[in-house]
């Protein structure tokens, strides 16, 4: 017959590993049948109850006090492997970071390596927000390994952080290499021409293995924490992280890498990097590829695809400076082809935001009203509410002729984007007629754009040559596919989004890396594995997690 034994120990905090590490050596221990060793929240009575080691005892523990739980075949082997706590938890204490390497206070261990820029948190989630605001006030970097912290504090935190020009990376950021230094669960790489913002822990290693594995390296590969392209935080972090790897002499080719993203945060993201004249690879699983290329945009399937495409592009990267387009107001398409919409719509909400459509692909681009367009808009003009009564608009280019002078009328209009669609049953000659307009409303409207996407060979009936020259004289800007005319008017509205994304600080990035870790040892100890200048934190819940004290503390310490 077993015997199930419980002891807590009221405010005694130790940090997850050095937890697990308890509870597997007394498991190991003769005659124990089965151990448990957490910190008594609610969540970890719950996995004790599980596994039928949760006592009437345990479960009078608070969320703050250490609950160890021993299963035995009889009661003074239980009494007896509690007994062995204490020595256990020395052994593990003697093998961490030594007495010259140990802080009480994240305040202590920065004036005792005044070198660091940078701060490893990986304390519980309902105390690291306030450890990471106590990091940002001493000018620090954060790498915030802690999960469970609330999406207004990630805000707060970056946006805090941004103001400062400091990155937090993080809450829940698994993996990061700064400097040739890994962070969390990073592997280690060779040093080289390829930057990473990873909204992904395992994405950003499996591209950074993979890059290592081609022959080549990583500059930095910059975390995010695996919220930052969802629409509630807006991308902060990427944009910073972006924008320094942009400025960034070392990095010549930058991998964009993320869980499936929010699309209109993706969208500014994206326009962001194509302001850059360094190739960006974008691999965002569960996210369309709009194409393969889009200017300096390249897209990835797949994870290994993004490495190989990031190895292959610092080969052709070049060091100069292209002129960018400045394209004021949106885009206005008009389409006489259903599919031909439907590319034209997966291809630029890509980079283009927000846009809308009457043959929308998500619920957000649908149009209230498709008699009038808003924003970015795409048209397919061959839909039953325009083609009532009327022949369908590759027949019969009246409707369009209406919709282009509204369109230029309008004006939030930039460009104007028309396809025409040559071959057997079409308009005999619709250059004719389009070309007359377009030199119309060019007149009146001097910085207004048509781009006009020609579908058609040299043998159709219209002439397919006559028909683009005639369509050029007019001022048209002529493209033969879809993908080709996307390029251009993304490109034409590639303006930079990086207001309210101010530089990072340098600091941290360059020379040897120096960082305070507060929270878990061993990734003390992986830093000085690798070499940086590290001390370490050893942090305890503020007045032994009692919440009211620990606010009159800070009141007072305020």
């Amino acid at each position: 017959m077993t015997i199930t034994k419980t002891e807590i120990r009221p405010g005694a905090y130790y940090d997850s590993v050095v937890l697990m590490q308890l509870q597997r050596n007394l498991a190991a221990l003769e005659s124990v049948d089965d151990a448990g060793v957490v910190m008594a929240t609610p969540a970890n009575l719950e996995l004790l109850a599980d596994s039928d080691l949760l006592t009437a005892e345990g479960k009078a523990g608070n969320p703050d006090d250490l609950l160890i739980v021993v299963r035995a075949d009889n009661e003074e082997n239980a009494i007896s492997a509690l007994a062995q706590v204490d020595e256990l938890l020395t052994q593990r204490s003697s093998s961490g970071p030594s007495a010259e390497y140990r802080f009480r206070s994240l305040e202590g261990a920065a004036k005792a390596l005044p070198d660091s820029n940078w701060t490893l948190i990986s304390v519980p989630g309902r105390y690291a927000a306030d450890v990471a605001r106590e990091a940002l006030d001493l000018n620090q970097h954060v790498f915030l390994y802690s999960d469970n912290v609330s999406v207004e504090d990630e805000v707060d935190l970056k946006q805090t952080g941004r103001d400062k020009g400091l990155l937090v990376m993080g809450p829940d950021c698994g993996t990061a290499i700064i400097n040739g230094i890994g962070l969390g669960f990073a592997n280690r790489v060779r040093r080289g021409p390829i930057g990473v913002v990873g909204a992904s822990g395992t994405g950003t290693q499996a591209i950074t293995v993979d890059v290592h594995n081609l022959g080549s390296g990583i500059s930095h590969a910059i975390g995010t924490g695996g919220r930052d392209l969802k629409s509630d935080v807006g991308a902060i972090t990427a944009h910073q992280a972006l924008e320094y790897l942009k400025a960034d002499e070392e990095t010549k080719v930058i991998v964009l890498v993320s869980k499936p993203p929010s699309l209109d945060v993706a969208t500014k993201l994206l326009a962001a990097a194509q302001d850059s004249d360094k190739p960006v690879v974008v691999s965002f699983i569960g996210f369309p590829p709009p194409a393969e290329k889009l200017g300096n945009l390249h897209f990835a399937r797949t994870l290994s695809e993004a490495a190989v495409l990031a190895v292959e592009l610092t080969n052709k990267a070049e060091d100069k400076k292209k002129a960018r387009s400045s394209g004021k107001g949106y885009l206005r398409g008009l389409f006489s082809g259903g599919t031909l919409a439907y590319e034209a719509l997966l291809s630029l909400q890509a980079v283009l935001s927000p846009i809308y459509s009457n043959v929308p692909f998500t619920k957000e681009q649908e149009m209230e009203d498709p008699l009038t367009s808003v924003a970015h808009t795409i048209i397919d003009l061959g839909e039953d509410i325009f083609t009532v009564g009327r022949l369908h608009p590759m027949m019969d280019n009246d409707l369009r002729i209406r919709r282009l002078r509204q369109e230029a009328e309008d004006q939030e209009t930039g460009l104007i984007l028309l396809d025409i669609v040559l071959g057997e049953g079409s308009h005999t000659d619709p250059a004719s007629e389009l070309a007359p307009v377009i030199t119309e409303i060019k007149s009146e409207h001097s910085d207004l754009e048509v781009v006009a996407l020609v579908v058609g060979t040299d043998e159709d009936p219209q002439d397919t040559d006559a028909q683009i020259e005639q369509l050029t004289k007019a001022g048209a800007t002529i493209f033969r596919n879809t993908t080709e005319a996307a390029i251009y008017i993304s490109d034409y509205f590639a303006i930079a989004e990086t207001e309210g994304h101010p530089s990072v600080s340098a600091d941290g990035f360059t020379g040897q890396f120096a960082a305070i870790n507060v929270g878990l040892a061993s990734f003390y100890e992986s830093l000085a594995e690798q070499a940086a200048q590290t001390v370490h934190v050893d942090w305890k819940p503020p007045a032994s997690g009692n919440q009211e004290l620990a606010d009159i503390l800070a009141k007072m310490k305020g």
